[in-house]
């Protein structure tokens, strides 16, 4: 579900050299809210090598309009990958002031907007991005999880099953689908997602995310999973982002939201900025935090 922002910050590293050139536990479920660690990722070397390149490139060389716009939007990408949201929006407005046809950077203000619940804007972001790339697979995820957290679900769901149909064996775009149908039919979804999941293949990390959903793997499966077959440094700490996330979102559905605020907090501290899970945990966590108080209240 994140290719995209890894292939954008592939392209921003190769843009630039090509100018340049020419642990977790198996515990019981109480033990698991207290002693769940794990290590913040920090930022590689290689992306803070890649913006002293872009700002040198921005600050001194002469260049199109075309090109600057596309090393802001670079540049947007990297600080958007290391958490500096601020100067990513300065980095993309800037990028459309000089090139208004640019979609990704629609797309990561739309992203922005959401988090800010700051919806039509989120909507009318998304909305340029369809209307200049019809193609843009996951202008229907973002701006379906825009509409989910702007509450209105019937099209919520319909931009999720368009972002589904585009590639039914994805765990990913199975679980977003079936978090949107609950909030209409819970019953019906939870038919839905069993039926999905038989297009899934076996063995796949999104694929046991989606059996943790249907009852078929226990937490403590789930954490064992999550360190096998890794094929980068980073990717443990990825999934349990994931894991967190998702697991909240049942806790919180269930009511229990004091453990959905802390599995919130817990993705929130694995520090990928870029990942789905973790841009919207922060929006979920005041959410719960809010029915926490008023229950107390």
């Amino acid at each position: 579900m994140n290719q995209k922002i890894r292939a954008a910050v592939v392209v921003a590293v190769a843009s630039v050299s090509m100018l340049l050139t020419g642990c977790v536990s198996t515990q019981s479920d109480s033990e698991q809210q207290t002693s769940i660690r794990v290590a913040p990722v920090s930022p590689d070397y290689k992306l803070e090598i890649t913006l002293a390149k872009l700002n040198e490139i921005l600050a001194s060389v002469e260049l199109t309009p075309e090109q600057r716009a596309r090393f802001h939007y670079d540049r947007g990408v990297i600080y958007d990958r290391v958490g500096l949201r601020i100067l990513s929006r300065i980095d993309f407005h800037q990028a459309l002031k000089l090139q208004p046809n640019l979609a990704d950077a629609y797309n990561f203000l739309g992203i922005y907007y959401t988090q800010e619940s700051e919806f039509e804007s989120a909507y009318e972001a998304f909305d340029a991005v369809l209307e200049l790339s019809p193609d843009y697979d996951y202008a229907y995820l973002n701006r379906g999880i825009s509409l989910y957290y702007g509450e209105r679900m019937e099209l919520a769901v319909s931009d999720m099953n368009a972002f589904y149909n585009r590639d039914p064996s994805d765990g990913y775009r199975v679980l977003w689908l079936y978090l949107a149908e609950r909030e209409i039919d819970e019953q019906a979804a939870q038919l839905k997602l069993a039926e999905n999941r038989q297009n899934l293949q076996a063995n796949v990390w999104s694929t046991a995310l989606v059996d943790f959903y249907l009852g078929k793997k226990t937490k403590e499966e789930i954490f064992k999973l999550a360190k096998e077959g890794l094929k980068h440094p980073n990717e443990y700490a990825e999934r349990l982002c994931e894991a967190y996330f998702y697991m909240a979102k049942i806790a919180q559905k269930r009511g229990d939201n004091a453990e959905a605020a802390n599995y919130f907090r817990l993705a929130l501290a694995t520090n990928i900025y870029d990942f789905v899970e973790h841009r919207y945990a922060r929006l979920e966590l005041a959410k719960t935090n809010e029915a926490l108080n008023m229950a107390t209240n």
